[in-house]
């Protein structure tokens, strides 16, 4: 794959780095000029349409008067009516003490704006749609900003645990506020975690049997007495380390894997450094699937059944379609774990992926030589910013109470970085343009297309997911020919992979597109599958063991040699 071109003089970059690096710290790492443009663009549209701010105009005062009589409403009725249970629909409101005044009036009067703002900012002919989605974006993380509960003095629960405690939340807070903030700024060493990689995360036995400058490769031997003859290899994304599925012993998917008669491999990204920041998509490729496929299928007669998690489900599409093409056969099965290959719909992650936002970004990379973790996870927090911000504020802050760590919370905390060229190479090439979609993404040199893949895919996706929805996901059904079982699973984009059998109130929808013989659309696919109890994995299991060959004795000795034991090294990074 070639790399892209530098789109400025060496020089003027330098400059531009610089100048837009200092930015970054500043705003997150967003692009001030995408996000101008997008305001202007939507205010120059609403300035233009007389009858779209007519509208609006009487939207204002019907609200203004339903925000005053509404409170007088719920008090005559006894809060049985439409209006009253408005504010309960909303999380943050669903304490009774929101059910006072003059709480009640605070409360509606903010769901009235936003309901105001939410029309303001959609139903605006000529518009650009990008634009649209942007600006109602950020209207809603500016209204969630400035949410009543947010505030001492209009949230009911903090005035009462204050009148309780006499005010010593408040003093926590504010100790739990410096904490946090010496950690952000680095001044401070934060306190060990309970969750020990190697000690009680990462504990399935197992030994590392590969390494070069980018990966270590564990492999984990089974607990049967027979193995299926095909290893498993399983790619996670690059930007985040591994022990994602091998998490604690209860929901390890390595650990469950292993247990069902599997020999499974993991693939463990070294966190990289600026030394690493022309590192590419082809490098990874190269140096990480390929190379751990050296190591586990030397023979073009061996099969594996390979697992892409999330980005590196996308390498592993894009790997099989090279293979295919190239007339490489080793790959028995594909299974894609909340992964996408086309971003044509790939939710409000897109919001912050233009061409001034990339180019942004990349005149940052240029300073550093990667993407810092908090740079990413930003951006992460403000798909769900009631979720993963304010109600953060409010238990941590306001409150005084500190969110009990676990196990998945810990992980999410131990963040990687993503080298220059190989973040760059991915925005551009996949979200940007959408190359693998197309059939002109490169590997090697050479395009490659989807509808080369012949080997059968199993393809998951979860319902909750804001970073890859499963409508996006399941497109892969339409850009393959091969046989895919599409599987969607409760939860979010990585709850919803750790699914382990007994997980509670988690269901799943399962069929395998060979039983159709026309495309049926993702709303009409959900209307018509029925819904299962329990977790998916158990219906995984039987999908690879139909795909795989008789169980035969375990090799003494396996593939590769031992370099030590798991979790490795790489992970400590």
């Amino acid at each position: 794959m070639k790399h892209s071109p530098l789109p400025r003089p060496e020089a003027q970059i330098d400059i531009d780095s610089v100048f837009h690096a200092g930015i970054g710290r500043l705003t997150g790492g967003l692009s001030p000029a995408a996000l101008t443009s997008a305001g202007l663009d939507w205010w120059m549209h609403l300035a233009g349409s007389p009858r779209k701010q007519a509208e609006l105009a009487q939207r204002a005062w019907s609200g203004a008067f339903e925000a005053w009589m509404t409170p007088l409403r719920c008090a005559l009725d006894g809060g049985e009516g439409r209006l009253c249970k408005r504010a309960a629909a909303d999380k943050r409101f669903r304490q009774e003490e929101w059910e006072s005044y003059p709480f009640n009036l605070f409360s509606h009067w903010f769901l009235i704006q936003q309901d105001w703002w939410q029309a303001a900012t959609s139903g605006i002919e000529g518009i650009e749609p990008a634009h649209a989605r942007m600006v109602e974006f950020m209207a809603r993380q500016t209204l969630d900003m400035m949410a009543p509960s947010n505030f001492i003095a209009t949230n009911p629960t903090v005035l009462a645990r204050i009148q309780e405690e006499r005010g010593a939340n408040l003093a926590r807070g504010f100790q739990n506020w410096l904490e946090d903030l010496h950690q952000l700024l680095g001044t401070d060493t934060p306190e060990p975690s309970d969750y020990r990689v190697g000690e009680n995360v990462a504990v399935t036995p197992g030994e590392v049997v590969f390494r070069n400058r980018l990966i270590e490769l564990i492999r984990y031997r089974p607990t049967t007495k027979t193995v299926r003859p095909e290893p498993i290899l399983v790619v996670p994304a690059w930007i985040m380390k591994y022990y994602i599925l091998d998490l604690s012993p209860h929901n390890s998917l390595v650990r469950y894997l292993r247990d069902q008669g599997f020999e499974v491999y993991m693939i463990s990204w070294k966190n990289p450094e600026k030394s690493d920041a022309d590192l590419g998509f082809n490098d990874y490729y190269d140096l990480g699937l390929g190379a751990a496929l050296d190591v586990i299928a030397p023979q073009q007669t061996d099969r594996v059944h390979a697992v892409g998690y999330c980005l590196g489900g996308t390498m592993l599409a894009t790997g099989a379609a090279a293979m295919a093409r190239d007339g490489d056969a080793r790959l028995a099965t594909l299974s894609m774990l909340a992964a996408q290959v086309d971003f044509t719909e790939a939710g409000e992650l897109s919001l912050f992926i233009s061409e001034s936002q990339v180019t942004f970004l990349e005149d940052i990379m240029a300073m550093q030589g990667y993407l810092r973790a908090d740079q990413m996870a930003g951006t992460f927090q403000m798909l769900r910013s009631n979720d993963l911000i304010w109600s953060r504020v409010i238990r941590h802050y306001l409150l005084g109470e500190r969110t009990a760590m676990n196990d998945l919370m810990a992980w999410n905390a131990d963040t990687t970085r993503m080298p220059a060229r190989m973040h760059s190479e991915y925005l551009r090439q996949f979200f940007l343009e959408n190359r693998l979609a197309r059939g002109q993404f490169e590997v090697a040199g050479r395009a490659v297309a989807l509808t080369d893949i012949t080997a059968p895919i199993f393809c998951l996706a979860t319902e909750k997911d804001h970073v890859s929805p499963w409508r996006s996901v399941y497109k892969i059904g339409l850009l393959t020919d091969t046989d895919v079982t599409f599987c969607l699973t409760a939860g979010g984009h990585n709850g919803g992979v750790l699914s382990e059998p007994g997980h509670p109130r988690r269901h799943h929808r399962i069929e395998d597109r060979a039983q159709r013989s026309d495309h049926v659309g993702p709303e009409e696919w959900l209307a018509d599958t029925p819904r299962r109890d329990g977790s998916w994995w158990p219906a995984w299991i039987p999908w690879l063991e139909a795909r795989s060959g008789s169980p035969v004795r375990p090799e003494a000795g396996g593939r590769g040699h031992a370099l030590g034991p798991a979790p490795g090294s790489y992970v400590f990074a």
